[in-house]
């Protein structure tokens, strides 16, 4: 069964106007599935996980093309990055004879990083790059898409589509995860996750880094998962796993290159020195978090001592993919000051600001407590939103209001 993606849209309309268009994401997020969804017939398709297509591709690029010709949907195209070279003078050469040269070739890759290295130097101007994360919970539902958009106005309309969900049946969903195979067959959750971890570990960070110590990632994996929410503290890290602290950051680095985390940024400007630096990080895939956690059930998760670190990184989460989904890169950040005073997320548009809080309860009490320090900014704070368990959009007062998760 397959669950159509939001991202489908973005990536027709730029193959009409770029030459390459790249879809990058973690692994089994759907990348090659959606593109092979929505390719024409006449595109053909190469995985480079073949080894007589990557044996090609690294011995003589110009008879790979010739072989595969164009349009061409290249798969894993990061474990041969110098085909790059080739391809932009295919691309190049179709502009001088002046022929159309959109929509020539279509990349994925598990490996951002790998990727841009090479594409920046050799693409640019001639790609359009897509991040594409595990299933949103709109997708899941099949609810429309769309950035997700704090005006109150853009919320009520969301609110038309939203399906009402009460606690439990989001910490199911964060429980499940996104992964599309856990959604569209019946496989194990328990097995995916396992084979999931093993692979990641096994393929994609052997080629990567060539991290030698393969025990102590899978501890730093478990100690990041258990991070999830919190502030990212690289000698922390260093310290609990057991290695040095360039290499706790070598590794944060990988995980946020392959999609795995998303690093979110404190809010700094220059009026005010009392502003905390430290980024927070969360988990792309609640479900992979959880597994990694070893919590046994949704229920115990939702009664744990991480609960509100879960519904918090659940949250953020969905916000992102639908800055991912809509093609637009997520201008998110949070809010944190030395006397402690903390906003989960700060959404900023032009000169409009809007505060976000994450509450489990149904009708927290003073949600807005800190929304007050966002005058020092000089900016236009609107209306905050606590997102949380009530059933309706409804104010908590004039400057905020209560709104249900499930709108996300």
């Amino acid at each position: 069964m397959y669950i159509q993606r939001h991202l489908e849209a973005q990536v027709l309309e730029a193959s009409k106007y770029y030459p390459v268009v790249m879809v990058c994401g973690q692994r089994q997020v759907g990348k090659s599935t959606m593109l092979n969804h929505i390719r024409e017939p006449e595109r053909r398709y190469v995985t480079l996980d073949d080894g007589n297509a990557r044996r090609l591709a690294i011995t003589d690029p110009a008879l790979f093309f010739e072989t595969y010709g164009f349009p061409l949907l290249i798969d894993e195209f990061q474990r041969v990055p110098s085909i790059l070279l080739e391809m932009k003078k295919i691309i190049d050469q179709k502009a001088l004879d002046g022929d159309d040269n959109s929509g020539m070739f279509w990349l994925t890759g598990s490996q951002k990083f790998k990727m841009m290295q090479g594409v920046s130097e050799s693409l640019a101007g001639r790609i359009a790059v897509f991040d594409m994360s595990s299933l949103s919970t709109a997708e899941i539902e099949g609810r429309p898409a769309g950035v997700f958009d704090p005006e109150l106005s853009a919320v009520r309309e969301r609110m038309k589509d939203t399906k009402q969900k009460d606690v439990h049946q989001i910490y199911e969903a964060i429980f499940r995860g996104g992964m599309p195979k856990l959604h569209a067959t019946d496989l194990e959750r328990e097995r995916f996750y396992m084979d999931y971890v093993n692979t990641y570990i096994e393929r994609d960070i052997k080629d990567l880094a060539q991290v030698g110590k393969l025990n102590e990632f899978y501890d730093f994996l478990v100690y990041m998962a258990a991070r999830t929410g919190q502030e990212l503290k690289y000698d922390e890290i260093a310290n609990t796993v057991g290695v040095s602290a360039p290499t706790a950051k070598a590794w944060v680095s990988i995980l946020e290159r392959s999609g795995i985390i998303f690093i979110l940024r404190p809010y700094y400007s220059n009026i005010t020195k009392r502003l905390v630096k430290t980024p927070k990080v969360y988990f792309m895939d609640t479900g992979l978090a959880a597994y990694l956690c070893r919590w046994p059930t949704a229920q115990t998760l939702e009664n744990g001592a991480m609960d509100g670190a879960f519904l918090e990184t659940y949250v953020v989460t969905e916000i992102v993919k639908s800055y991912y989904n809509s093609g637009k890169p997520a201008d998110l950040f949070y809010y944190r000051d030395i006397d402690k005073k903390e906003i989960d997320l700060l959404i900023v548009k032009g000169d409009r600001m809007y505060p976000i809080e994450i509450k489990k309860g149904k009708e927290p009490s003073k949600p807005d407590k800190n929304f007050g320090v966002l005058s020092q900014f000089k900016m236009d704070v609107q209306p905050g939103i606590i997102l949380c368990m009530s059933d309706e959009l409804i104010p908590y007062n004039r400057g905020s209001w209560y709104c249900p998760v499930s709108v996300l």
